[in-house]
């Protein structure tokens, strides 16, 4: 089994499809699709109206060959009982096969969709680019029922996640084939995500997702020959007079993370009421041997701190920089830019405009790689979906399947799983990967806190659900 997701383009996407052509008969393909769809449309209808036959079905219906997916699986679902309608946004160019079974099955095509359980859309598929055209905005903008796109949500870039304009936003996306970068990076408009397999023979994955298992499995625990130092010491620098606090939580975040030791570099009082474990230290000459770094959040903008930044990063030690760092490094490139040691970024949008000069466009996974390349380093760039690039290797994501994260001071949580996971000895982008996982499945945890309904969190109890998160995926590693 793989240890990750990979998403492919559009491009990688229509390789695929056309060297399949060349195995299967005509038609196979889209019949493979469409029954895939129309068995997830059926479920969808048991789950919202506790049935099938009786139930009715819109489709939105554009042309080419998603339009003929949604007309394939319309044909199956209206001879399993299910009156089905299609509107179509363009009837001179409708899949001609899909619209003659559609009809010969019994659905009937209308002007306007009117009262039905459930929408289909089927409006464009991975070669559509830019918002929906007013008359598919219109249509769509009138549906208030549940929606299952094919394929992709139209009007959300397939390759980008980018939207500009109108969009579906479903509640379930049927991926034919493969999963689209789309899905990574859009999926608050893509729903909850079905793969459907008709037999593609993909490439080795651009852009991926760790596979949570995997990341359990990979997770540094204490082995029967470890000690406290075998596991990796962190050293944390981060936190001031002036933000106290981001000192405690990337600190707090490091000891949650790992089994090793933590070493602090600050105002130390809040840190060590809250963490007694933690050797503290006024200077980074003082603070004795790390395997790893973590600089930055509240760690201050001034000279004093411009100086602990350049003293860590003249070291041969992994170092991640986040928050006031990357503040220090935007003024100052040429401070991480010849390091041949590992170092990993992790900006948000803000910071990462501070770093290239630049405002972050809407191909995020490309500005991301970009940067990785140019500086060689591992850039995290935070977010829904939260992107990693490394020079020379896949692209990584995380969707965080939810935004409960969004608050001050997860970021300097972050940082510090971060560098505990450097310190123990794990590459890079693992390691960004990986604990960017943890951090959102704790913020999730934290967000239900066993209840069913989800209220919001601040950074304190995300903290404190780190090994908790950390537990979850150590479990999926077992089954």
């Amino acid at each position: 089994m793989s240890d990750r997701r990979g998403y492919f383009t559009a491009d990688e996407v229509r390789a695929a499809e056309a060297e399949l052509f060349t195995r299967v008969p005509a038609g196979m393909p889209m019949r493979r699709a469409a029954y895939g769809l129309a068995t997830v449309v059926a479920d969808e209808l048991r789950s919202e109206t506790g049935g099938v036959v009786g139930r009715a079905v819109g489709l939105l219906v554009g042309s080419g060959d998603n339009g003929g997916d949604a007309l394939w699986a319309g044909s199956m679902l209206a001879r399993r009982g299910v009156s089905v309608t299609a509107a179509l946004l363009n009837p001179e160019r409708a899949h001609r096969e899909g619209l003659a079974a559609l009809r010969a099955a019994g659905g009937r095509v209308v002007d306007r969709l009117g009262a039905v359980d459930l929408v289909v859309d089927g409006i464009v598929g991975i070669s559509g680019r830019g918002p929906l055209r007013p008359a598919a905005a219109e249509m769509v903008a009138a549906v208030d029922v549940p929606i299952v796109a094919a394929d992709l949500p139209s009007g959300v870039d397939p390759d980008t996640g980018a939207i500009d304009g109108p969009a579906v936003r479903a509640a379930v996306t049927v991926a034919f084939g493969a999963y689209k970068p789309v899905h990574a990076l859009a999926t608050p408009h893509c729903g909850r995500i079905v793969l459907v397999p008709i037999g593609l023979r993909l490439p080795e994955p651009g852009l991926a997702q760790l596979d949570p298992a995997a990341i359990g499995a990979g997770w540094p625990v204490p082995l029967a020959t470890d000690d406290k130092y075998s596991q990796g010491v962190v050293g944390v620098c981060a936190g001031s007079a002036t933000y106290p606090g981001a000192g405690v939580l990337s600190t707090g975040a490091a000891v949650a993370a790992t089994s090793g030791l933590v070493r602090y570099v600050g105002d130390d009082t809040e840190v060590l009421e809250k963490f007694p474990e933690v050797i503290a230290s006024h200077t980074i000459s003082g603070a004795g041997r790390v395997q790893a770094w973590a600089f930055g959040p509240g760690a201050g903008t001034g000279i004093a701190a411009m100086d602990r930044l350049a003293q860590v990063l003249a070291t041969d030690l992994p170092v991640l920089v986040d928050a006031d760092g990357l503040t220090l490094l935007a003024a100052e490139p040429a401070l991480v830019r010849g390091r041949t040691a590992p170092t990993v970024l992790t900006p948000h949008a803000g910071e990462f405009a501070r770093l290239t000069g630049v405002e972050l466009g809407p191909d995020r996974v490309a500005a991301v790689r970009a940067l990785a390349d140019e500086w060689q380093v591992t850039v995290l760039f935070k977010g829904r979906a939260t992107i990693i690039g490394a020079p020379g290797e896949a692209t990584l994501v995380n969707d965080a399947g939810g935004s409960w994260a969004a608050t001050a001071g997860s970021g300097d949580v972050l940082s510090g799983i971060i560098g505990a996971l450097l310190a123990a000895g794990r590459p890079p982008a693992w390691s960004a990967a990986a604990a960017a996982r943890v951090h959102a499945l704790a913020a999730n945890l934290a967000a239900f806190d066993g209840q069913p309904a989800a209220a919001p969190i601040s950074a304190s109890p995300l903290l404190h659900h780190i090994r908790p998160a950390v537990r979850v995926l150590r479990e999926l590693a077992a089954e």
